[in-house]
């Protein structure tokens, strides 16, 4: 098993985990207050981590390109955090969830698009099946 699929499934579980205490934290607590709060312990936890495993350099040897991307994708994902605070806060988490994680679906079509990546059976069957579950949650 390639070691970026633990990964991957690691960080799904710690999703899935940040969904569940989210949902229970947003009780009392507007969404944006809970996201910008979520924001910094995310921000102070990876910052220790870059520090105790490979000091500030990582912040050094950036080019202007990479900055810029790295900055779009935090806005994004920032925007992502938002909104999925909100949509966890007025509906179910199980539901919620699905539909946030039906990202995957516009990241297949923009990688396909933007980055030129191979479109295979594997991808579209895959994202038939996401899109199925979308369709079986909304009716």
């Amino acid at each position: 098993m390639p070691d970026w699929f633990i990964y991957a499934l690691l960080g799904a579980i710690a999703a899935a985990l940040a969904s569940i205490f989210a949902k229970m934290g947003l009780q009392n607590v507007d969404s944006i207050t809970a996201t910008a709060l979520r924001s910094i312990v995310m921000t102070i936890m990876v910052f220790a981590v870059l520090y105790f495993t490979r000091g500030y350099s990582g912040l050094t040897n950036l080019t202007q390109r990479e900055y810029l991307f790295i900055l779009l994708s935090g806005l994004a994902g920032g925007a992502s955090w938002i909104l999925y605070f909100i949509a966890l806060q007025r509906g179910e988490a199980g539901k919620v969830a699905i539909v946030d994680r039906s990202s995957v679906l516009f990241v297949i079509v923009l990688a396909t698009l933007i980055l030129q990546e191979e479109l295979t059976v594997k991808k579209i069957i895959a994202a038939i099946l996401v899109f199925s579950a979308l369709v079986l949650l909304a009716v």
